[in-house]
């Protein structure tokens, strides 16, 4: 399995690392692809290497895109190349999904429509189902609510491309609250 993680300037920066990390640890192969500039900065001043730059991939080769989320969110809005991604993945049924501020990406590439999905507080899924949950799965969309839910959100990544018997070993190798 591989799944693409973009990075824009302003990326939350927890949500990121604990995507990165949690299905690497269930040997998905993770690529983090910067939109602009490596290292890029997060919303909290930390910056990150990116594994390469977004216009080198090759997203048809993915079996998911993850979107972390932070002030981010708009610069992956904005983004055409982001937005084809996502609904080229959707339309193939891959794995779409997104975190905090992320959905509304969702949103603005068009797959969210009749979907159930949950996005950070202040935000709006005009055409979805709002669900106020941690964690929203909907077919090949996930979605989830902020930094707090991070952890359940990429275990839940790991169950859907992996098992959840994987994510239940990483549960009890993490030491995650049931």
């Amino acid at each position: 399995m591989k799944a693409l993680v973009p990075l824009a300037e302003g990326f939350e920066e927890l949500e990121a690392v604990t995507i990165i990390d949690v299905l690497r640890r269930a040997g998905i192969e993770v690529t983090v692809a910067a939109l602009d500039k490596s290292p890029t900065t997060g919303a909290h001043a930390i910056q990150m290497a990116a594994d390469t730059a977004l216009d080198a991939v090759n997203a048809a080769s993915f079996d998911a895109i993850v979107l972390p989320g932070g002030p981010a969110a708009a610069r992956l809005r904005e983004d055409a190349r982001i937005k084809k991604i996502v609904q080229d993945a959707a339309k193939a049924g891959k794995l779409v999904a997104a975190l905090c501020a992320a959905p509304t990406v969702l949103e603005a590439a068009g797959v969210l429509a009749g979907k159930r999905a949950t996005v950070y507080p202040g935000n709006e899924l005009p055409s979805a189902t709002f669900v106020d949950a941690r964690v929203v799965v909907d077919g090949n969309i996930v979605t989830s609510r902020g930094p707090g839910t991070s952890l359940e959100f990429s275990l839940t990544l790991v169950e859907k491309l992996v098992s959840v018997e994987k994510a239940n070993e990483l549960r009890a190798a993490m030491i995650v609250a049931a």
